[in-house]
């Protein structure tokens, strides 16, 4: 990972609170792949977890005898998450992938990969570490942002991201890095939680367009991402 970021305190300059405020829609999205699928549940990893609300909000949500645990390199990051553990949540400070865990019932990697810089490796590294891996991935490539370039831009400067998927890529990157694909959809980020005018004055073009063609709506508008469920 591009650890400078994440470790100096940059990152965290730029997005103070972690996108804490994403969070509850994001376990929404994550809690209907679980109901879609019927998964049992017992152990939950998050890596690069952030501020941890997104366990915290799937801990409120999901059996009391599930557990949850977090893993993040930030030490800023850290510190948030460290006040939201409790008997069922534990948050460390380290590299899940340089420490020897039990596999759990499923890990998640949400709106992660795109940041690292060897992202199949880091992929094939994370695949035995949890039985189910369920992937966020930022669907940063549309004609909209390919003819503007400034979008790409900003996500780059403001929030990291250093690859740039469509729904056709990004699961051919997890089927190139050994994972076999259960189930996937979209989520309309851009539309439900989107906080900028240009994004509010695109949910209606972009909800009508993705209700007649949603992958040419996608491809095109852009505004989603993709959740990916795997093994």
């Amino acid at each position: 990972m591009k650890d400078s970021i994440y470790e100096s305190g940059e990152y965290v300059d730029k997005n103070p609170s972690y996108h804490t405020e994403d969070s509850p829609w994001k376990a929404r999205q994550i809690l209907r792949m679980l109901e879609r699928q019927s998964l049992p549940i017992r152990s939950v990893c998050e890596v690069g977890c952030g501020a941890g609300e997104i366990l915290r909000q799937l801990q409120l949500q999901m059996p009391q005898e599930t557990r949850f645990y977090g893993y993040e390199i930030s030490p800023q990051a850290y510190g948030l998450c460290k006040e939201r553990e409790n008997e069922r949540l534990t948050c460390r400070c380290e590299d899940l992938l340089s420490v020897e865990t039990e596999p759990f019932d499923l890990l998640l990697c949400i709106d992660v990969f795109e940041h690292v810089e060897d992202y199949l490796g880091f992929l094939k590294r994370l695949k035995g570490k949890a039985r189910y891996k369920m992937f966020h991935i930022p669907l940063d490539l549309s004609a909209q942002s390919v003819m503007r370039s400034r979008p790409l831009m900003v996500t780059r400067a403001g929030v990291g991201h250093l690859h740039y998927f469509t729904k056709d890529t990004a699961l051919a990157t997890l089927r190139d890095a050994g994972y076999e694909v259960i189930d996937h959809f979209y989520t309309a980020g851009g539309n439900e939680i989107g906080k900028t005018m240009k994004s509010k004055l695109a949910r209606l073009p972009r909800s009508l367009f993705y209700a007649l063609q949603p992958d040419l709506a996608v491809r095109t508008l852009g505004g989603y991402s993709l959740l990916a469920l795997a093994q």
